[in-house]
């Protein structure tokens, strides 16, 4: 297996999207969904679809933007890309670096740059979590915690002090946190063509 480097993801989807329009580059987006999202969320009792329309919808009940409630409906897309390709995973607990990847899937689709950074920004969130509240390490779920490794472990103290520059470092750590909590059984899904709407809204502006 091997880990696809996020320069070609960037390189192959500008070549198609050059050539597609808002609305093709949506339903591409969508259809990622339709075709992987009924997949286990890595070890939690919800599926990929589940969880993330569960993070979308607690972003819009605490009253924010649509680019924020897409960074949160998006937030692990990177995983049902990697669906489609032959990629690094964490020993069975969804794809190396997917916070990456799909952040530079979406930059690939057109989105604005802070719907992506969002996206690549909750996992060092989780990582700066652990680091700043050692107690917030033991409320893991256990299929975070075996990622954790994998993903760069606890910050250092360097790490945390540039990720607290970041402009986007609080919204960063509500969107850790909508992460953790989009994790309910049997909750009805969002209503998707909604955020098919916000979406093609969102790229058609930029």
């Amino acid at each position: 297996m091997t880990l696809i480097s996020l320069p070609y993801i960037r390189h192959d989807y500008k070549k198609e999207i050059n050539m597609e329009t808002v609305w093709q580059r949506v339903e591409k987006i969508f259809s990622l969904y339709e075709r992987h999202g009924q997949e286990d969320y890595i070890g939690e009792p919800v599926s990929q679809i589940e969880h993330m329309s569960q993070a979308a919808q607690i972003a819009e009940n605490q009253g924010y933007d649509e680019e924020v409630i897409l960074a949160a409906f998006f937030h692990d897309i990177g995983h049902l890309f990697a669906l489609e390709k032959n990629l690094d995973n964490m020993g069975g607990y969804g794809v190396l670096r997917h916070e990456k990847i799909g952040a530079d899937f979406l930059r690939a689709m057109g989105f604005p740059e802070k719907i992506s950074k969002l996206v690549e920004n909750h996992v060092q969130a989780k990582r700066y979590l652990t680091f700043k509240y050692p107690e917030y390490l033991s409320k893991l779920s256990d299929a975070s915690h075996q990622t954790l490794e994998y993903q760069g472990g606890i910050m250092s103290l360097k790490e945390a002090e540039d990720f607290e520059n970041d402009e986007l470092f609080e919204l960063s750590l509500k969107m850790r946190n909508w992460d953790e909590m989009a994790k309910e059984e049997k909750k009805p899904l969002a209503d998707l063509d909604r955020y098919k709407k916000m979406a093609y809204t969102l790229i058609s502006k930029v």
